[in-house]
């Protein structure tokens, strides 16, 4: 696998990569043409949408998840957009398989670009009083733990290159309290802090880190979290545009942010929230 190029091959590859405009990938017809992405999360909802915006602007798309058949749907479906793409199974609260997921695209594509790291649960509502040591360790391994592992190796690639670009997904609760959501906002919390360590201490090596917080967006997720239709309306109603996001809104964000056109952009949490937090 080639996971170190040369050191003049690093810097012009941080040159290509991090410059605010591509020549190349314009004159391609797409702003990601021949770039490497890698999604964790991949087969619902923001995660999904990311995959395939991706592919429609010329990446080349490595998806993961948990289950095969959709995973091989999905690769199915970016093929047929002109991507290529692979599906690799993986659980990211499994260190081995994060290892693997990030050693398979490099030996598919040869480098890595960018990662988006969405990969997820919304955990067990309920008060304090209520959970467990066993509810809160469901949540923060795939919601926090499964990002340190997910950046780790994805830097230990992206570093030697002398560029990359990773964005973690969190959420609004990243940055405010819920009640009933403490262990999901909590999580939240640590990969918005995650992110920002993370940036610091790559800064200046052509590899940047950030995150994007969507708030009220229409997945799967969603209607597990709230439960209920009354409650899902309960909750739309305190966004201030009055209406949930699409996944596709929130992965145009990723896209850009993953981008070389956000080429200044490190350590930033950016939210797209229907105005939730200006509120």
């Amino acid at each position: 696998m080639e996971l170190i190029g040369s050191e003049s091959r690093g810097r012009q590859q941080n040159r290509e990569f991090t410059g605010v405009h591509n020549q190349h990938s314009n004159e391609q017809g797409g702003f990601m043409s021949d770039r490497v992405v890698l999604i964790t999360g991949a087969l619902t909802g923001i995660g999904r949408a990311a995959a395939v915006i991706f592919a429609q602007e010329g990446a080349h798309v490595v998806v993961s998840g948990r289950h095969d058949k959709e995973g091989q749907e999905l690769v199915a479906e970016l093929r047929a957009l002109g991507a290529a793409a692979e599906f690799v199974r993986t659980d990211v609260r499994v260190e081995e398989d994060v290892r693997t997921l990030v050693d398979e695209t490099v030996k598919r594509f040869g480098h890595l670009d960018i990662a988006v790291n969405n990969a997820g649960t919304e955990g067990l509502r309920g008060l304090v009083t209520e959970q467990t040591a066993e509810s809160y360790a469901a949540t923060f391994d795939s919601n926090v733990l499964g990002v340190l592992l997910s950046m780790k190796h994805e830097l230990r690639v992206m570093l030697p290159q002398g560029c990359g670009s990773i964005v973690n997904v969190s959420s609004t609760y990243g940055s405010i309290g819920a009640a009933g959501a403490s262990v999901y906002v909590a999580s939240k919390h640590a990969v918005e802090g995650m992110t920002k360590s993370a940036a610091l201490e790559v800064a200046g090596t052509g590899v940047r880190v950030n995150v994007v917080a969507p708030g009220t967006t229409d997945t799967g997720m969603l209607t597990r979290f709230t439960n209920t239709d009354k409650n899902k309306a309960a909750l739309v109603s305190t966004v201030p545009v009055k209406r949930m996001a699409t996944p596709e809104e929130i992965a145009r964000v990723i896209a850009f942010v993953a981008s070389a056109d956000a080429s200044y952009m490190t350590g930033a949490s950016i939210p797209v929230d229907g105005g939730m937090l200006a509120a």
